[in-house]
């Protein structure tokens, strides 16, 4: 079932984006060469206990830690650890949910550590770029495979690949609410977008195939080939002036 929110619950739900934001933000500053994963996590953890909110991530599904934290050809869900420092060159997945006076916020952001080669830069210009062309189709009338038929034919255009075992969703009075928002797909097809729908949207791409696989851990997905992944999100409301990103800092 979907949820449609309120314009209150609408701001509520704002609240916790706008913490996952500045939590992003935050790891921003921090994310060096060096740092382990789980000094990133304790970092993001304090912050948002800091703000009187709950990490959303932490014991959902039994997940072990507050962040998701995947690395190069980690995709999603990667499990933060003492053992993993970050290194010139890699790209490192930041994914954070929030729980704020009972309403959540989800958002990603793809960082960079050091200098990276011209084809990861591209990787994560081409994923940042579909996010926004899906969150252009998030308007009242459209149907979720507008969104979807967004990203995938930008991502495809420049020769990279969308994952399809993975998928964004509703949010807001749950961390994951139908609808699904898969990454590809024909346009017109899917449920009809409307007002008051909050959608969590995030592309999930990679260099070479889309297949992925689950490491050892049971969490972390990682691609078949061993080529890197980008991952970027934003958690959007559906407004009659149309698409309202809640996860975005002010002033962006």
């Amino acid at each position: 079932m979907i949820l449609i929110k309120s314009r209150d619950e609408i701001e509520r739900i704002r609240e916790s984006n706008r913490i996952v934001a500045q939590a992003l933000q935050h790891v921003g500053s921090i994310i060096e060469p060096g740092i382990s994963t789980a000094e990133i996590d304790r970092e993001v953890e304090s912050f948002i206990l800091a703000k009187n909110a709950k990490p959303a991530f932490k014991g959902l599904y039994g997940f072990p830690a507050s962040t998701c934290i995947s690395i190069d050809d980690e995709v999603v869900h990667g499990i933060p650890s003492k053992k993993r420092k970050l290194k010139p060159g890699q790209i490192v997945g930041i994914d954070i949910g929030v729980e704020y006076r009972k309403y959540f916020g989800d958002a990603a952001f793809t960082f960079v550590i050091g200098k990276i080669s011209a084809e990861r830069q591209q990787l994560l210009k081409v994923t940042e770029e579909s996010l926004y062309l899906g969150i252009d189709q998030a308007v009242i009338g459209n149907r979720v495979g507008d969104i979807s038929h967004a990203v995938q034919s930008h991502v495809e255009r420049h020769g990279f690949s969308v994952v399809r075992d993975l998928v964004g969703h509703g949010v807001g009075i749950k961390p994951h609410e139908d609808p699904q928002i898969p990454n590809f797909g024909p346009a017109g097809k899917g449920p009809r977008l409307r007002e008051g729908m909050i959608l969590a949207i995030e592309p999930m791409v990679n260099m070479g195939t889309h297949e992925v696989y689950f490491a050892d851990d049971e969490w972390t997905v990682k691609t078949r080939d061993g080529m890197p992944s980008a991952h970027f999100e934003h958690s959007i409301a559906i407004t009659r002036n149309g698409p309202d990103i809640l996860s975005a800092l002010d002033g962006e």
